[in-house]
């Protein structure tokens, strides 16, 4: 096979899988809503644990409490533990002690096991201590709108649902959280409907769709609620101890007991700004990203590859068909680079990002190609990455 017939076959496959994406994106721009309104919320409110696990937050979690203070929800306590932390967020706590009252509990983590990670066992010790019908745990770097917590309540009213989880409105300020960020909500967006982590495909067979329900599962950690009955029956955080994507772990476990999960999109009730620099970022994605491949080195380089071809590739051969001439090379380079685009800016209106920066997305698929290799060679040399202070 030659070189132009390789080149075109390979810029054919990048269209073909631009296309089929662009369905996913489409359903899931309709399928993916925002948390129901409050309206259905019962005379009898179930109360509301709101728990918040913090180990060095001091620059964020005043926000998140801040942002409490002004629920509209009235039935609802905040929990937060302070996990070991070195900064002053044990003082940041007790700044809003007279804001809340009884309603904000204050918890010193305990000495975490040898077998669990620090996230897991912040959680699962909030779990244990909150007294609410449903557990709200929150990231201390996220913020609510004042209706946030009513809408958690009342989507378990209006959902046949045991868990729920919400995909915040990232805060994009800095060149690299704008260039590279937006490029995990594509991923998720443009590769699983968001229905079917609610229900089975219906065009799957059921056999079938039983055996793949746990493939379907996703969360995002940074909002994610739980009936706290079903919460504690399958174990809570006890049984992804030692996960780095707990949440996601915690979805699968529901899905595969055979209870329901749903996910929404946080457009206008709950917001995050994960990280403020370009080395936090490749930090905190160095920790989890393979974990976010099941740790198969063969999915993780052949998820690499797909990168490159499709996201890498039309971009090169486009300035390439230009100068040699090749008419198919060219209008398929032009479908890809354009499908690509039209994704992005789709993506930015809806979350609300600056779409200009959707004209770099090569550059952030670049990015996660570096990340991706200081990830394999961690793994290879069984290099353990430091988190917050602790070794993951």
């Amino acid at each position: 096979m030659s070189a132009t017939s390789v080149s075109t076959f390979l810029l054919f496959f990048a269209v073909v899988y631009l296309l089929i994406t662009s369905a996913v994106l489409l359903r899931n721009r309709f399928e993916l809503t925002p948390l129901s309104s409050e309206k259905n919320i019962p005379d009898e409110q179930p109360l509301v644990s709101v728990c918040i696990p913090a180990r060095n937050e001091e620059r964020t979690l005043g926000k998140l409490l801040q942002s409490l203070t002004l629920q509209d929800y009235p039935h609802f306590e905040v929990l937060v533990l302070d996990d070991h932390s070195e900064d002053r967020t044990a003082e940041v706590i007790q700044n809003y002690k007279d804001a809340f009252g009884p309603r904000l509990i204050h918890l010193n983590g305990t000495e975490k096991p040898d077998s669990w990670l620090g996230k897991p066992w912040a959680c699962q010790q909030l779990g244990e201590a909150a007294s609410g019908e449903i557990l709200l745990f929150l990231d201390a770097d996220t913020l609510l709108e004042k209706s946030a917590v009513s809408r958690v309540a009342a989507s378990f009213e209006n959902h046949p649902v045991s868990m729920i989880t919400v995909w915040p409105r990232q805060i994009l300020k800095t060149f690299w959280e704008n260039s590279v960020l937006p490029l995990v909500y594509y991923a998720l967006l443009t590769l699983l409907p968001a229905i079917y982590v609610f229900r089975d495909p219906r065009w799957m067979p059921r056999s079938m769709a039983r055996f793949f329900r746990g493939s379907f599962a996703a969360a995002n950690g940074q909002c994610i609620a739980f009936r706290t009955d079903v919460y504690r029956e399958i174990g809570g955080h006890h049984s992804v101890h030692d996960k780095i994507v707990e949440d996601v772990e915690l979805a699968r476990s529901l899905k595969t007991s055979g209870y329901r999960i749903r996910m929404f999109q946080g457009c206008g009730t709950v917001s995050c700004r994960m990280y403020t620099s370009e080395k936090e970022m490749f930090a905190g994605f160095r920790k989890n990203f393979l974990a976010g491949f099941g740790y198969s080195i063969p999915l993780f380089v052949t998820g690499s590859i797909l990168h490159l071809i499709v996201f890498i590739f039309p971009f090169l051969m486009l300035f390439t068909a230009l100068l040699n001439g090749s008419t198919a090379d060219l209008w398929l380079s032009v479908a890809a680079v354009s499908l690509i685009f039209i994704h992005r800016f789709m993506l930015s209106l809806w979350f609300q990002w600056d779409p200009l920066y959707s004209l770099l997305h090569p550059i952030g698929v670049l990015w996660f190609q570096r990340l991706g290799i200081r990830v394999l060679a961690d793994y290879l040399s069984g290099k353990k990455v430091e988190w917050k202070g602790r070794k993951v």
